[in-house]
């Protein structure tokens, strides 16, 4: 039998956890240190490349693999593997309410990340949320060319793989302009979190703006069990 139920796709950086766990500056040293010593940079001109790559590419790691011929899995030891996620991250029971009150007979919940496998699951993991999730889509850093958020191959890449075919299907919510624009731009019901704080984009990126996850549930009542 075919499941034909809507999948909701939630980015996790940043994501289902807030930006002041400040774990993206963490990621940011390791990453800006892997340059210095695998590239032979100094700090700034390490900082320099590395934001240009995340610009261009998506991601710091696709433009040293394109650039660079690095080990994408080795990189990956040394930035994301290395982040002292376990002194940051703890369960969220908000988090886990939000997301055990969808109403899963109508409903797959997914996760879509630009990290590498290891770390998104580590992640929700230590969120107390993993139990919740029916699939994971995750860059490869294994594979080149590596696909990911906001190429349209890795949004079709995560429909493939959460089995979903109907573009009007798939529901999406990232912390990312960029990654946002693509969806709503491919025909998912998209929602950018802003989270409380940080200033709003001068122009809205999708349809739906949000400051916080719970908001979901208003935007979206039907996809969630009524009490």
């Amino acid at each position: 039998m075919t499941d034909s139920r809507i999948v909701f796709f939630f980015d996790i950086d940043n994501c289902l956890y807030p930006k002041s766990k400040k774990v993206h500056d963490h990621m940011t040293r390791l990453i800006d240190d892997y340059f210095m010593k695998h590239l032979e940079l100094d700090q700034q001109a390490a900082f320099e490349l590395h934001q240009k790559y995340y610009k261009d590419y998506g991601l710091a790691i696709e433009g040293l693999i394109r650039h660079h011929k690095i080990d994408a899995l080795e990189y990956n030891r040394q930035v994301d593997d290395a982040l002292p996620l376990e002194t940051i991250i703890f369960p969220d029971p908000e988090l886990r309410k939000l997301l055990q009150d969808f109403d899963t007979s109508k409903v797959k919940l997914w996760l879509f990340t630009n990290a590498y496998v290891n770390h998104g699951k580590k992640v929700v993991k230590l969120l107390d949320v993993k139990d919740l999730f029916e699939g994971l889509t995750f860059c490869d850093y294994g594979s080149y060319p590596i696909i990911c958020k906001p190429y349209t191959e890795a949004f079709q890449k995560a429909m493939r793989e959460a089995g979903v075919t109907d573009m009007k299907a798939c529901y999406f919510v990232d912390d990312s302009g960029l990654n946002c624009k693509k969806a709503e731009e491919l025909g998912w019901t998209t929602s950018h979190l802003v989270e409380e704080g940080e200033p709003l984009p001068t122009e809205k990126i999708c349809k739906y703006q949000i400051r916080h996850l719970d908001e979901l549930r208003s935007l979206f009542p039907h996809l969630f069990k009524t009490s």
